[in-house]
């Protein structure tokens, strides 16, 4: 149960990343590498089995004021996972699209028989996150609120997968964020350590491998390895999430880019091989 429970919620929780620590900016001439109206689709596996469906629709912010994008995430369980835990899972996150930094996140949890509603708001003014959380089918835990010290700037768990994606990536390059996820502040390094061609439902794309140290660090009690390889372009789409656990291998592929541009769609051709690497594996 709790490692069908883990495969969902690690795919969620990164597709996980990086930032940088302090007031991060995103360079005011440089085009973002995604927008609102963008949506990707993963298919999660544990080991060789399906475990489930993951979506992330990007969207300006209707709600408030100011200009700030929503990425609303959603996870469920399908097919032999969901026989042994149920899992659908929503999570809302909004976040600043010029500093990075995550104003709110709010999540609403299913899985087996827990059921949570929670919110985290970041207040850079009195640099706080503010936990509140409760049972959503008036269980018999008490109503949770917390706080925890933030710096100037930091990401949430979903916030974070788009900072990453707005960096200039490159092999040897190490990126630090400050990540809060409802308890302690934790500093995360993510190492892009080499290039590789993967194989994805969407072609053979160039990838740039990202290890973060998410084990140990911000989920303490956990052992395990996640890798993310983002697409060397100017996307940025984390093609493939891999989360090696003690009982298995979770892996989140992206199987669906909407809109897709050229060299996404899952009828196109594969992509090119880049001069001077034609003779590199192709990972599957």
């Amino acid at each position: 149960m709790t490692l069908c429970r883990s495969c969902i919620a690690m795919a969620v929780a990164f597709l996980l990343t990086a930032g940088t620590i302090g007031a991060a900016q995103h360079e005011e001439n440089k085009a973002r590498p995604f927008s609102p109206g963008e949506t990707l689709t993963y298919d999660v596996n544990w080991s060789v089995f399906p475990a489930g469906r993951l979506t992330a629709t990007l969207s300006k912010n209707e709600e408030g004021s100011g200009d700030s994008f929503v990425v609303t995430t959603t996870a469920q369980s399908q097919g032999f996972v969901s026989l042994l835990y149920r899992v659908q899972d929503k999570f809302r996150s909004v976040f600043n699209p010029d500093t990075l930094c995550s104003v709110q996140i709010s999540k609403e949890i299913n899985e087996g028989h827990r059921h949570k509603i929670t919110k985290i708001t970041f207040d850079n003014q009195r640099g706080l996150a503010i936990l509140d959380e409760h049972d959503a089918d008036g269980g018999k835990n008490p109503p949770k609120h917390d706080e925890h010290a933030i710096p100037p700037c930091a990401q949430d768990i979903i916030t974070a997968f788009y900072y990453v994606r707005s960096q200039p990536l490159h092999v040897g390059q190490e990126l630090k964020l400050a990540v809060n996820d409802g308890s302690k502040t934790r500093t995360v390094v993510a190492k892009v350590t080499e290039k590789q061609k993967i194989q994805t439902p969407l072609g053979v794309h160039e990838a740039l491998r990202v290890e973060p140290s998410v084990f140990g660090n911000l989920y303490e009690k956990k052992k395990g390895k996640l890798v993310v390889w983002f697409s060397d372009d100017e996307y940025h789409y984390p093609l493939r999430i891999r989360a090696t656990l003690k009982l298995g291998a979770i892996t989140g592929t992206l199987t669906s880019v909407t809109p897709a541009p050229p060299g996404y769609s899952q009828t196109g051709a594969p992509a090119e091989k880049t001069e001077g690497t034609q003779n590199t594996a192709v990972l599957k």
